[in-house]
Formats: C-alpha cells, structure tokens, sequence
C-alpha cells in the first residue's frame, strides 16, 4: 500500500504580518491568509477628500485659464479624483480641455487607464513605473519656460519639483489628495505594539505615506529607535516598490520588493522571502523549522502556544546545548521561581511539537534540543 504524500504548509502558515495600507486593504488581506497568514491590519494614513482641498481648487483654476505644456499624471486614483473633483466645480470640461492640449506623461498603468477613461492620450509612460524615470525623461528635454503641472501622489515631492526648476520650468503643484494619519490611532498603536514585542514577522507597506506616517507615529510615541532596530534586525519589510520603500530606505530599514509594483506580486515576493527565513535544524531523527507562531515538524505544521514557543526560542538559541531550569524560567514571568513550571511547559512543548524526543531532558542540569552543535544551520 503506498502512503500518501503529507501537503507542505502554506508558505505564509505560522506568520503573522502587518498590513497598513488605507486602500485595498481586505484584498490584500485576503490575498495574505490564501496563503496561510495571519493578518493584523491597521491603516497607517486615511485621504483627506479632494473636494475639501481649497489648494486643489485653486491649482486647476490656474491650469484651466493658463493651460500647461505638460502634465505629470502620479496616480490613477488621483487623476480621477481631480476630474471628479473639477466636475463639482463646475469647471470640469475646461480642466479636460486644457490636458487635451498638454502632453500628458503617465507615471504606471493604472494612472494611464485613468487618463484613456476620461477620455485623453498620454504620450508616454515608464517602465519603471518609477518617478526618477519620469524626471529623467523630463529633463532629457529643453524645459525653459515650460510649463509643467505635476499631480502629487499624497506627499510633497520636493526634489522632483526642484530639479525641474533649475531646468528652467515654470512648475504647477496639483495636491490632487493629501495623506493624514487615521482619527483612531489605537489600531496603529497596536501594530506598533506588535513589531516592538516580537510578535509580528513582516510589515508590508504600499504607499510611501503609510510608512512615513508609521515611523511618524512611533516617533510622537517616543518608540522610534527601538522600532527601527526591530525592522533593521528582526522583522521583514516588504514594499511595493522603491518609490513606497523610500522613507524606509532612508532610515537603513532593509525592503524587499517585487520586480513589478503589484499587490499580487508583493504577496508572492512575501511568499517566498518569509519561508526563506525560517530556520531549520536536523533533530533527533526529524527536521524542525521554526516560523514565527509556529513550528514545521517534517513539514507539518504544528501550532505551539505562546509559553511554549518561548521555551523553544530560548533552545533553539543554543541549538545542542544544555539550558538550565532557572534560565527558562526567565521567559516564563508568571511562573515565578516554580521551576516545575518548566516541566510543565515543557510537556506543553512535546506535545504541541508531536515528537517528544526533540527536546532532551537532562537530568539535574535543564533541557536541550537534540542535536550536536555542527548539525545547526
């Protein structure tokens, strides 16, 4: 009789990771726990309305009585909302007027559908997807006295719009939406709480204002420097793209990113980069992978409760090695200096792991998880 082969694990079971966008957050949630995780969401930025934005109103009215020689179209969600947000004013035909005769340059894809569904044709568009491409481009050409309106994509873009001056442009800001951070902050909070205490393994970000905006935050808290050893060190950060990594990139935080600014592309980039950091030992006959809320025993998902998963961190520190009662009692603050407590979490441990001769008992001196110190990797 053949025995059928056991399922791998979901590459994402085990983990637990952030989620901060404000937009599109329960589809990438979804997409997420498809894949095994746990999810814990928190909107680290909220958009303050367009037709509220006084500056907004005023930028397109200079557009529309001194029409642009080239507009920057950033994001698809902005541009509609400019459009939206002009048709209330009742200047809305004008505004698609004056882009019509502009040259209009999209930043990606969904800002260039954006532009077709209103009606007009951009003249190009990077394949980066990156607005340094889009400056590069911009400044590949004679800009004195050009007049070139730029759509902000929720932040200020200072060295976009600088570098476009000293070439000689006349440069219009369009701030289509701006960035605020959320009127509740206790989900944030609690995020923040969770990278802080080890209980988050990754943090994806898809804006750029929801990662400054979380460092933003941790900084009024007074957490910041611990915040940014946590996600230097321990827990994996993972982009949409280099434009979203940048406030992080600034502070020597690591990102991962996936080679196209999807969200369907960071889940997979997530996928594979968590698993790949799982670690994994050969122990007494089995192979044991430690993930962030959970262990993987010959690649079977085992869950493990917090106390016990404490006591494995502590041996798997010291793979091979004896650690004493007293120490992993230090993991254990309820327990007091009751060290049959460690017994108790230690059967607790056996039994969840479902193979009690991982962790050895040695008498009189503590436990170790059994394996020789070469064996580890």
């Amino acid at each position: 009789m053949s025995l059928r082969a056991r399922p791998e694990p979901l590459p994402l079971a085990g983990f637990t990771v952030g989620v901060t966008a404000a937009r599109r957050a329960a589809e990438l949630g979804a997409l997420l726990e498809r894949r095994g995780a746990e999810v814990l969401h928190a909107a680290a930025i909220r958009i303050v309305p367009v037709a509220d934005d006084t500056e907004l109103h005023a930028a397109t009215g200079q557009l529309v009585n001194h029409p642009p020689d080239i507009v920057v179209i950033t994001t698809g969600i902005g541009f509609r909302g400019w459009v939206e947000a002009a048709d209330g004013w009742g200047i809305g035909e004008e505004l698609i007027g004056a882009l019509r005769r502009a040259t209009l340059l999209s930043r990606g894809p969904k800002s260039r559908g954006a532009v077709r569904a209103a009606g007009l044709t951009d003249a190009w568009s990077p394949p980066s997807e990156s607005s340094a491409e889009v400056l590069e481009h911009l400044l590949a050409s004679d800009l004195e006295g050009v007049r070139v309106a730029v759509q902000l994509h929720g932040e200020p873009l200072p060295d976009f719009v600088d570098a476009l001056r000293c070439a000689g442009a006349q440069v219009i800001q369009v701030p289509v939406y701006r960035w605020v951070l959320p009127e509740d902050l206790a989900p944030l909070d609690r995020l923040l709480a969770a990278v802080l205490d080890g209980s988050l393994d990754a943090v994806s970000f898809t804006s750029a204002p929801a990662a400054a905006s979380m460092l933003s935050r941790a900084d009024e808290l007074g957490v910041l420097g611990p915040l940014l050893q946590r996600l230097r060190r321990d827990v994996l950060v993972a982009c949409v793209g280099p434009v979203t990594a940048g406030p992080l990139v600034a502070r020597d935080v690591p990102t991962v990113q996936p080679e196209r600014s999807r969200i369907g592309a960071l889940v997979r980039t997530l996928s594979e980069a968590l698993p790949a950091r799982a670690p994994r030992w050969p122990v007494a006959g089995h192979v044991l992978e430690l993930r962030g809320h959970a262990a993987v025993v010959d690649g079977v998902l085992r869950a493990v409760p917090p106390t016990p998963m404490a006591l494995l961190r502590m041996l798997v520190a010291r793979p091979g090695r004896v650690v004493p009662r007293a120490e992993l009692l230090s993991v254990m603050p309820a327990a007091g200096d009751d060290e049959h407590a460690v017994e108790t979490a230690v059967a607790r441990l056996r039994a969840a792991l479902g193979a009690p001769r991982l962790v050895q008992t040695v008498v009189k001196r503590g436990y170790r998880l059994a394996l020789e110190p070469g064996d580890c990797r």
